[in-house]
């Protein structure tokens, strides 16, 4: 499989799209465009040598002109996938639509039409692709995963409690300091090291104020009072750091025992489809080391992330000898 789509609007060309997409049949039955291959021809090899030069825009121009003169299900989906690629949703869900108007079409056509359905919000849309996939090839294991993931996504529930929860502690941790019984002295202290709410207090040790000038001893252990009163203590709000600095010596594990080429390999030198290259971008992940440090859960956690892109993900590193880091 290579790419997924989603949609976010509920009317205009998707309200056709979604009517076209479930019938058995094309929606229009007036006779097609001529094509010409042998046109096309010149204009698919320049946009393919192109794309694999990294030149992204070049291709996609060569693309286009290519499908003036023949609009091929491998041309449609070459520059559909490429947009998808670059973050041109609209332009590739148009594109996927066209494809998606067979009577059967491909199955990556839909499937990657109903990844950017959901992307954008579309759910009912994205599960009807993929429901469709499942009457035109009923064993297809990815159209079933996917359709898991999105009722899944479909029946959570919003957690009024928990939001308000979050509201309020960050509304403490922007308490200003001058709000916090402290002298005179510990106060200028702190101002003078920007330190002007709980929340900046929190993210500072003791060894880091007492590297200060002026921040005696005194004056720290008063803040420290201050902070034991109300249950908190000084670095508080570092300690999500430690899991990125225990990935960071994690990475140094691995180097010894895999080659440094394989580690320091881009991800966008991986074949990715487009969900699981979306998850991997948001963990801010460059290379395969970098990705072999993190977990099943850390992915997990990510908004609409599935085990069929984690299937993908374990599949890419263990093909470079690679695993998922596994908490202890």
């Amino acid at each position: 499989m290579q790419r997924l789509a989603d949609s976010g609007q509920t009317g205009g060309r998707f309200g056709i799209a979604s009517r076209c997409l479930y019938d058995s049949q094309p929606m229009s039955t007036a006779t097609p465009t001529p094509s010409n291959s042998v046109a096309a021809k010149p204009h698919l090899e320049l946009a393919m040598r192109h794309a694999e030069e990294g030149r992204r825009d070049e291709a996609v121009s060569a693309f286009r002109q290519a499908l003036e003169f023949d609009r091929s299900v491998d041309t449609l989906f070459a520059l559909a996938r490429l947009l998808d690629r670059m973050g041109h949703d609209e332009d590739a869900i148009d594109l996927y639509e066209e494809i998606c108007y067979m009577a059967k079409p491909p199955v990556n056509a839909l499937i990657n039409l109903a990844v950017l359905y959901e992307d954008l919000g579309e759910l009912g849309r994205a599960e009807r692709c993929l429901r469709r996939v499942l009457d035109l090839y009923p064993n297809n294991a990815h159209a079933r995963m996917y359709v898991k993931d999105v009722c899944a996504v479909q029946t959570m529930k919003y957690d009024p409690d928990a939001t308000q929860q979050a509201a309020r502690r960050n509304a403490v941790l922007d308490t200003p300091i001058t709000d916090f019984e402290l002298s005179a002295r510990a106060r200028n202290c702190l101002k003078k090291v920007e330190i002007r709410t709980l929340g900046d207090l929190l993210r500072v040790t003791e060894a880091e104020l007492m590297a200060f000038k002026n921040f005696g001893e005194a004056s720290i252990n008063e803040i420290k009072s201050m902070l034991n009163s109300r249950g908190l203590r000084l670095g508080q709000g570092l300690e999500g750091g430690y899991e990125e600095s225990f990935r960071h010596t994690y990475l140094t594990q691995l180097r010894g025992t895999h080659a440094s080429d394989v580690l320091d390999t881009p991800i966008s030198a991986i074949e990715f489809t487009i969900r699981a290259r979306k998850a991997i971008q948001l963990l801010e992940v460059r290379t395969l080391g970098e990705l072999a440090c993190r977990t099943e859960a850390e992915l997990m956690g990510i908004k609409n992330f599935g085990m069929t892109s984690l299937d993908e993900i374990k599949g890419q590193l263990a093909a470079n000898g690679l695993s998922l880091r596994v908490l202890e």
